[in-house]
């Protein structure tokens, strides 16, 4: 699939980024192009990857004319740029529009102009049924992504998206939060023991990207099939692995913070088909699909929405069988 493409990752530095390169340098690809603002981040990646094939180019999604320049000859485009700290997008909500909706209007239409076959955009349970400036913007970039405008017969571009919660232990997840405050000896701060959480780890994400680019349904809306867990175990299963004996108190929630992570809301489950591994969301009025690509799909039998609270549940075991094997705890 991957056989000399030409591969362009936007915040290709990021935690998925990088993860997400690491895998496809394992394949025959001819060139990915790591697109991002972060200098020393670029600096440190090629440093320790020290990869032929890899290209680093610093520039924004909000720059047009750079985005551009640095599609073309690209084959396949994996769109993981975006302002994604829900705080930091509530005190500055235009900024996050900037770069989560505009900055993926541009990636569309600069891989139109320069014929880029596949565009896949990352987004989030965020923007499901969105209580934040942050899942709203999320929410528009779907819809820029899944418009039937850019996969209509006038081009060739296949735009498409995958959903999915926090990924275990990433940047700004709880798991380092909890792992600093025992290794610090602080209270471990939590919101609610009850809370729950789908569980997809780094590897699992980066499947789940593949995986949608091997099915390249256009105009679709790809989402894992998961389990979840409470904060509470999660919680439990990371001090007993320190064995630590550190108290907790209760904090406020976050602004725009959910109970539950949702993944596909009541509105959405008359649209969604069931794969082996996934659920996959699009229109069937909109969007073409050969008699090939239809005969995989069969409708989800949703009785709720797919809901972290309506799902199996991992057991404390289980969590710290996780974890350990992510090698998200420290030794």
């Amino acid at each position: 699939m991957f056989k000399d493409k030409k591969i362009l990752i936007t915040g290709g530095t990021g935690s998925l980024g990088t993860a997400l390169t690491k895998r496809l340098l394992q394949e025959d690809v001819d060139t990915i192009r790591i697109y991002s603002r972060d200098e020393w981040k670029q600096t440190q990646m090629e440093s320790d990857l020290r990869e032929d094939r890899l290209r680093f180019l610093i520039g924004d999604v909000r720059e047009k004319e750079r985005l551009s320049r640095a599609l073309e000859d690209i084959d396949i485009a994996i769109h993981a740029a975006a302002l994604k700290h829900v705080p930091v997008a509530e005190y500055n909500p235009f900024e996050a529009v900037k770069t989560n909706v505009l900055g993926a209007q541009n990636l569309i239409e600069c891989c139109i102009d320069n014929q880029v076959d596949v565009a896949l955009a990352i987004s989030t349970d965020k923007a499901v049924s969105p209580l934040n400036t942050y899942g709203a913007t999320k929410l528009l970039m779907e819809r820029l992504f899944v418009s039937k405008d850019y996969s209509s017969f006038r081009h060739k571009i296949k735009t498409m998206c995958v959903r999915y919660g926090n990924v275990l232990g990433s940047r700004g997840s709880v798991v380092p939060t909890f792992v600093n405050q025992i290794l610090t000896g602080k209270k471990i701060t939590i919101t609610d023991e009850s809370m729950t959480r789908f569980n997809i780890t780094m590897n699992q994400s980066v499947d789940l990207v593949l995986r949608a680019l091997e099915k390249k349904i256009s105009g679709s809306i790809l989402v894992p099939k998961l389990k979840s867990y409470r904060i509470e175990d999660l919680k439990d299963a990371i001090i007993e692995i320190f064995g630590a004996n550190n108290e907790y108190e209760k904090i406020n929630p976050r602004p725009g913070e959910k109970f539950h992570e949702v993944l596909i809301n009541h509105h959405e489950i008359r649209n969604a088909y069931e794969l082996d591994n996934d659920y996959v969301l699009f229109d069937k009025e909109n969007i073409f699909l050969n008699q090939a690509e239809a005969s995989f799909l069969k409708s989800a039998n949703f009785k709720d929405q797919y809901s972290s609270d309506k799902v199996p549940l991992l057991t404390k075991d289980e969590l710290k069988k996780i974890l350990l094997d992510e090698n998200l705890i420290p030794k």
